[in-house]
């Protein structure tokens, strides 16, 4: 069978199963009919600076957030703790319902440098642009809106509240008790949300939590993912003389802590990307045959993305992208020391620092991953503080460490795919595009440990955009026909 035909085949597919499912198929004639303004709506809200730290700017962003779900009837309210950016709560009450389901997103956006953008990151802009420079139907689905959590994750929020548009014009019955829960410091680690939870734990009581972040399967079908990655991050800062020094005059005798930077973290994996911290994969649960039959069945990528990406080889030795996202990693999240290009200068720096996210698995927990680092760095000779050393303790110590590990880390989680409602969401997606790509693990983190562990509610991510969107880079993207495809999903998931 040639590409070609497959993919005739799978469009086909697609189109036969979106015609089974009511909602979807009035989300499209809806979207159809005003994607101008539903695109509008969306930039607007993109044009709002998103960053967690910024009180009056995520302030705004909830007020907006807040809107989007009032226009459509929606009640709503914040619940918040003292320091927090709100978390935006809606809900509807359906008559009768035996079951409630709850819609999670975040309307916070990742940290960014303007200078890297190739436009500003808060000025939404639709490229390739369309002949007359406006927003005029039809819209190429293939065109990107790149803005600040135009993925990640803004877009989920626009496809939910133009589903609800779609449903309500068509009268389609809802058969659950929905809510909305949209946070507002999920790129900052989330440190606020289980308080959050603890304290509206009544108000959030639900049958399930739909997650709707992260990226679709990178062959472009839709995914249903049953767990994901924990996250635990810490900086790391090597100490030399107390201020830089001449190259020529005290090279070979002044220790460079970017050398001794860089010996420390090569000596943290191998050539094939292992971790070789001691008891590093020590605990990991096993997957279930469910869960490795899921795996087995995922379409093969790998080559694929490595002609995207420009990518000369891979890690993790004969296993594939799909296997190794089910096993911890320890990643260089950025290094830094003295200046490097036209700026540099011939010194031996002072310090040298990197920033190290962990991405755990269930059955490993945060405090336990930062622990076996820590202690990886103390069998390497270092002498480990908390704060700032000054000079007696610089010169006490031969080899010294400073490492502060970021409070907001949180435990992997996973929900298993043989329960009544996982196989509900498995249906209703299958309805919406034709078989969806079911795994047991997202790659990147999402805060569904605390859900599970505060509300013992099952968690299932629903994502909707485009594997390539950059999030939490520079020139964040969302492909067009992403979008129009998560309006129909979220209205088949609503009416669910």
């Amino acid at each position: 069978m040639t590409k070609r035909i497959a993919i005739a085949i799978w469009l086909t597919l697609g189109a036969v199963a979106n015609a089974q499912n009511p909602a979807a198929a009035a989300a499209r004639a809806w979207r159809t009919a005003h994607e101008r303004a539903i695109l509008s709506e969306f930039m607007d809200l993109l044009a709002l600076p998103n960053l967690a730290r910024e009180d009056v700017n995520i302030r705004r962003n909830a007020a907006a957030v807040s809107a989007l779900l009032e226009k459509r009837g929606v009640k709503t309210r914040l619940l918040e703790v003292p320091g927090a950016p709100p978390v935006v709560f809606g809900e509807i009450d359906t008559p009768g319902a035996t079951r409630t389901l709850v819609f999670y997103a975040h309307y916070d956006g990742q940290p960014l440098d303007p200078k890297e953008w190739a436009s500003p990151p808060w000025q939404p802009v639709i490229r390739p642009l369309p002949a007359s420079e406006k927003i005029d139907p039809p819209i190429d689905p293939e065109a990107r809106i790149y803005a600040r959590s135009a993925s990640d994750d803004k877009a989920p929020l626009i496809a939910i509240a133009t589903a609800l548009d779609a449903i309500q014009a068509a009268r389609i019955p809802m058969r659950s008790n929905i809510k909305f829960v949209f946070e507002g410091e999920e790129e900052a680690g989330s440190p606020h949300l289980a308080a959050i939870i603890r304290k509206y734990k009544d108000l959030l009581a639900s049958d399930v939590w739909l997650i709707c972040d992260g990226p679709v399967h990178q062959s472009r079908r839709q995914q249903i993912v049953f767990g994901a990655r924990g996250v635990t991050e810490l900086d790391l800062t090597l100490y030399g003389p107390i201020h830089e020094l001449h190259s020529g005059h005290y090279g070979n005798w002044a220790p460079n802590p970017a050398m001794m930077l860089a010996r420390l973290l090569a000596s943290m994996k191998d050539d094939e990307g292992r971790v070789l911290i001691d008891h590093f994969y020590d605990g990991i649960e096993p997957l279930t045959e469910t869960e490795k039959r899921a795996i087995a069945e995922a379409p093969d990528v790998d080559r694929d993305l490595m002609r995207e990406l420009a990518l000369g080889r891979t890690e993790g030795g004969s296993k594939k992208l799909v296997e190794l996202i089910n096993l911890p990693s320890l990643n260089v999240r950025g290094m830094s020391s003295a200046r490097t290009g036209d700026k540099a200068s011939n010194v031996i720096p002072a310090t040298a620092t990197a920033t190290i996210d962990i991405r755990l698995v269930k059955g490993i927990d945060a405090d336990t991953a930062a622990k076996r680092v820590l202690e990886h760095i103390r069998r390497q000779g270092y002498y480990i503080v908390e704060t700032e050393p000054d000079a007696q303790t610089r010169m006490a110590h031969p080899r010294l460490a400073r490492v502060v590990v970021d409070p907001g880390g949180y435990n992997a989680s996973r929900t298993s795919m043989d329960l009544p409602i996982s196989q509900l969401v498995l249906r209703t997606a299958d309805s919406v595009g034709g078989p969806v790509v079911k795994l047991p693990t997202m790659g990147g983190s999402v805060p569904l440990f605390m859900i599970q562990e505060i509300l013992h509610a099952p968690t299932i991510s629903v994502p909707i955009a485009n594997h390539d969107n950059n999030q939490h880079s520079f020139n964040e993207n969302i492909r067009i026909r992403n979008l129009w495809d998560g309006i129909e999903l979220m209205a088949a998931m609503l009416a669910m």
